[in-house]
């Protein structure tokens, strides 16, 4: 039986609070937490739609009852299609986050798989993300590969 399974409406708090994990190891980050009385039930409302383009995967922390070990979640977006992809589907990871206690178990690449696995299933013919260099390892080792496109990006 697998360690890993899709996340539920249940979870989402310690999504939230992995989230958290993932946005207090990146240099410059905002640690602020008010945001997440806010996110929660957004949250709790994307996690209920099975059929929805939000995935998350998740491991239970095996020493801690009711605390997760490990996330990672992702989109499918849409592009107007192209040659090498008519349907226009793209998968995209935003959040990948392990548990300071429970890294160095495969915890975060068992979601990876899992979560790869629901962007397939889905149409998906390629997936993106951005890294930190802590997580570039896990990345290459399963297949993602630097673009040299510059990414721009603007905040409204």
């Amino acid at each position: 039986m697998s360690l890993v399974r899709r996340a539920e409406p249940e979870d989402a708090a310690e999504v939230l609070r992995l989230r958290q994990v993932m946005i207090d190891s990146m240099a410059h980050a905002d640690r602020s937490t008010d945001w997440h009385a806010e996110s929660l039930p957004v949250l709790r409302a994307r996690l209920a739609e099975p059929e929805g383009e939000f995935a998350a995967f998740v491991v239970d922390h095996p020493e801690r009852p009711g605390a997760l070990a490990a996330l990672v979640a992702g989109t499918l977006d849409y592009r107007i299609g192209r040659a090498a992809n008519p349907l226009g589907t793209v998968g995209y990871v935003f959040s990948v986050a392990t548990d300071p206690d429970a890294r160095r178990r495969g915890f975060a690449r068992a979601c990876m798989d899992a979560l790869l696995g629901w962007f397939r299933e889905r149409g998906a013919d390629r997936v993106q993300l951005t890294t930190s260099s802590a997580g570039a390892p896990l990345y290459a080792s399963l297949g993602f590969r630097p673009k040299p496109d510059p990414l721009l990006e603007l905040w409204l």
